[in-house]
C-alpha cells in the first residue's frame, strides 16, 4: 500500500484542489469546531469574571466557581489549537506517501476526538449545573456571554462527534483496502516431472560397452593344466 490512495485520501503527488479540500466533510467539522471553541473561551476570557462592589476580587460568573472557567477556557483553547494542527494534517495528509504514517494520523485524529467530544460534554454539564446555581445578582451584563459559552459547548460536543464519524470512516477505508489488496498466497500444486524436451525414448541407444546375454553364453574359460 505505499504510495497509494489510502485511508481516503488521494495518491502522493497528486495536485492539489483548494476548493474540493474545503468542501470535505472533516475539513468543515473542523472549521467549526474551531470557531466554537473560539467562542467558548473567549466568552470566558473576556467576560467570565465579575467584580462586585463589596469587593475588589475577580469571581468567576459561573457560581463563582473558578474551576467552572478555568476548564472552560482551558479546553477550549487546547481544542482550538488542535484543529489547527488536524487542519494542517489534512492540508498535508494527501502528500504523505507512507500508509504507515497515514494510519498513524488519522488513529490521533480519532483518538483525539473522542477525547474532546467527551470533555466537551463534561464541560457543557458542568457550566450549565454552576449556571443553574449562579446568583442573580452575580449575572448583570454577562449572562449574555455565559449562556453563550454554555451554548457553544453543547454544539462543539456535535461537531468533535462528527469528527469521530469521518476519522472513523478514514481507518476503515484504509484497513479494507489493505484486506482488499492482500492476497494470501496458496500452496503450489505439486506436478510430476516432465521429461526433458525433444528427448525420445525411441531413440535411446544401448551403451557399446555392455555385453549381451548371447556374448556370455559362448565364453569358455581357458583349460587348466
Amino acid at each position: 500500500m505505499e504510495g497509494g490512495g489510502a485511508y481516503g485520501a488521494a495518491k502522493a503527488g497528486g495536485a492539489f484542489d483548494p476548493v474540493r479540500f474545503v468542501q470535505q466533510p472533516q475539513v468543515l467539522a473542523r472549521i467549526a469546531s474551531a470557531v466554537f471553541a473560539l467562542i467558548v473561551f473567549s466568552c470566558l476570557v473576556g467576560e467570565g469574571y465579575i467584580n462586585p462592589p463589596s469587593t475588589q476580587n475577580l469571581y468567576c460568573v459561573f457560581n463563582r466557581n473558578e474551576d467552572a472557567c478555568r476548564y472552560g477556557i482551558g479546553i477550549g483553547v487546547l481544542a482550538f489549537l488542535a484543529c489547527i494542527f488536524f487542519f494542517m494534517v489534512d492540508f498535508y495528509f494527501p502528500q504523505i506517501s507512507n500508509a504507515t504514517d497515514r494510519k498513524y494520523l488519522v488513529l490521533a485524529d480519532l483518538g483525539f476526538s473522542g477525547l474532546w467530544t467527551f470533555l466537551w460534554f463534561v464541560g457543557f454539564c458542568f457550566l450549565t449545573n454552576q449556571w443553574a446555581w449562579t446568583h442573580d445578582e452575580d449575572v448583570r451584563i454577562v449572562a449574555d456571554s455565559a449562556r453563550a459559552a454554555i451554548t457553544f459547548s453543547f454544539f462543539s460536543i456535535f461537531s468533535w462527534g462528527l469528527l469521530i464519524t469521518f476519522a472513523y470512516k478514514r481507518y476503515k477505508m484504509g484497513v479494507d483496502d489493505f484486506a482488499h489488496s492482500y492476497v494470501d498466497p496458496s500452496p503450489e500444486v505439486s506436478t510430476p516431472y516432465s521429461s526433458y524436451p525433444n528427448i525420445s525414448h525411441d531413440s535411446y541407444q544401448q551403451p557399446p560397452f555392455t555385453q549381451t546375454a548371447d556374448a556370455t553364453e559362448g565364453y569358455q574359460p581357458p583349460p587348466v593344466y
